[in-house]
């Protein structure tokens, strides 16, 4: 078992473990950490505790030290270059005629390095962009291309159900969303209702994701025979997450609504499903 805490660099990013090593930390300490790509100023999100070799990845970069209200002001200092150096680089990409959408710009801590966001169609020849921003900065420059998804995440944004977006607020990691799910969930499959600001599928459809599939496991196909307390009924519907069944009842006008547990048998399994 190895003893860590849980840091975050942004307010919805990814948490990355450290090893506190003798300091006390509690959830919102500030602190300064090592990183692979130098020292950096980071938030706790998870005070300290045991977790297993296998839920880390070694070796385990150490706290440097709790934060100090000079690095704070350090930080603001570098939030504000980095909104200059945004500036620089939308006229830079223009002067050089790129194909290219500039999107965030961050210093690290130590200001070691300046790092662009962009996002593009495809590959872009950079190389005497960087070349020319290493000579306005005099500091080491990597330009970073991201996705739609991560560019939505880094500018924020107002989602269609009216709330601020998940993958701004809250989420620290992205997790795959598939067409199957909004079928699943009896949504349109109209790309403008069921994709986000991004333009891919919404996030959210993840959510309830697990308990349609558990509720669809359970319940008869549409178009499957049963039988129910009124006679033999096809279903024609089906509500799962309030685990109901639309049943047309074969050789009459009339559909009926049962909850599972009225079609199932005292195991639990389905009652007489007829082929």
């Amino acid at each position: 078992m190895y003893k860590v805490v849980g840091v975050r660099f942004k307010k919805a990013g990814k948490i990355y473990y450290f090893d506190p090593r003798d300091y006390e930390l509690e959830e919102g300490n500030y602190v300064i950490v090592e990183t692979a790509r130098g020292v950096e100023y980071g938030k706790v999100v998870i005070r300290a505790r045991d977790v297993d070799e296998n839920d880390i990845v070694l070796p385990l970069k150490k706290v440097v030290r709790p934060a100090t209200p000079a690095d704070l002001e350090r930080v603001e200092e570098n939030n504000s270059e980095a909104m200059r150096a945004f500036e620089t680089g939308v006229e830079k990409i223009e002067e050089h005629k790129l194909e290219m959408k500039l999107v965030d710009v961050e210093y690290t801590f130590d200001r070691n390095k300046i790092v662009f966001y962009f996002t593009a169609e495809g590959r872009v020849d950079f190389r005497n962009l960087v070349k020319d921003l290493a000579s306005i900065f005099r500091t080491r420059i990597e330009l970073r291309q991201i996705g739609v998804r991560d560019e939505a995440k880094m500018l924020g944004g107002i989602g269609p159900c009216g709330r601020m977006l998940c993958c701004s607020t809250f989420l620290g990691d992205f997790e795959p969303v598939s067409i199957k799910m909004a079928k699943d969930q009896n949504l349109s499959l109209n790309p403008s209702k069921i994709s986000g600001l991004c333009g891919r599928l919404m996030c959210c459809l993840k959510y309830e994701n697990d308990d349609y599939e558990q509720a669809k496991a359970l319940m008869p196909d549409v178009g499957t025979k049963i039988d129910t307390p009124e006679g033999v009924g096809r279903v024609v519907g089906l509500n799962l997450l309030e685990r109901l069944l639309q049943v047309s009842l074969v050789d009459q006008d009339l559909v009926l609504e049962y909850t599972l547990e009225e079609i199932m048998n005292p195991e639990n399994n389905m009652a007489h499903l007829i082929k």
